[in-house]
């Protein structure tokens, strides 16, 4: 697992924005938390989606989820401080502790980001 996909990178492919085609290129076997998940279901779930519609739309994707566990509930909460000032969420952390992890390079559409990655060690690539 090299890759890592932020909320906004998996939007980014479902819905044809810009910064697809970089996320279809490594979507096979790329991680995902399921914190970052929730946060496309409820996309979705906002705009009018029904569960079956959702789960239709998620299921078959090729991408491995990544349930938080002790250790990345720690690593994520303590990015905290140096987050807060960019209007991170906990997704946001968990999705950022999940590459810090493994040593996977992060994408994501959030500019953010990039600016936090070398004070967390990791390896941000902005689809857009």
């Amino acid at each position: 697992m090299s890759v890592v996909l932020d909320a906004s990178a998996l939007l980014a492919s479902l819905l044809d924005e810009p910064g697809k085609d970089q996320v279809d290129a490594v979507i096979n076997g790329a991680a995902m938390t399921t914190v970052n998940l929730a946060e496309v279901v409820g996309h979705f779930a906002k705009f009018g989606a029904d569960r079956a519609q959702i789960e239709a739309l998620l299921r078959g994707l090729p991408i491995i989820y990544v349930e938080p566990d002790w250790e990345l509930a720690l690593s994520a909460g303590l990015m905290r401080p140096t987050c807060d000032p960019a209007g991170l969420s906990l997704g946001d952390r968990l999705c950022l502790a999940q590459a810090q992890r493994t040593g996977a390079r992060v994408l994501t559409a959030d500019r953010a980001w990039k600016g936090l990655a070398e004070a967390l060690g990791v390896d941000v690539e902005l689809i857009r």
